[in-house]
């Protein structure tokens, strides 16, 4: 891939109360390669489930893709899915 492919990743995150503290610092750590960020909050019959997706589009040379996806792989709780066009 090229720096002019679009890349989102899909992540989807388990026990959130208890990983997203570590997930967030990822994000945080490499907030300068995402360029769009969605949160889709999960709701199970009214109430907060313990799960959550993020869709992120990210840029970016591919060692610095390819270490950010490691990173968030890395958290515990996260699948990491990518499309790349």
């Amino acid at each position: 891939m090229s720096n002019t492919n679009t890349t989102i990743l899909g992540i989807r995150l388990e026990n959130r109360t208890q990983n997203s503290t570590a997930l967030q610092k990822v994000l945080s750590d490499y907030g300068c390669f995402i360029k769009s960020r969605v949160g889709l909050h999960d709701v199970d019959n009214g109430t907060c489930a313990t799960s959550g997706t993020i869709l992120l589009e990210i840029i970016g040379n591919d060692n610095e893709r390819q270490e950010f996806e490691a990173a968030l792989d890395a958290v515990d709780g996260t699948v990491v899915k990518k499309m790349a066009f």
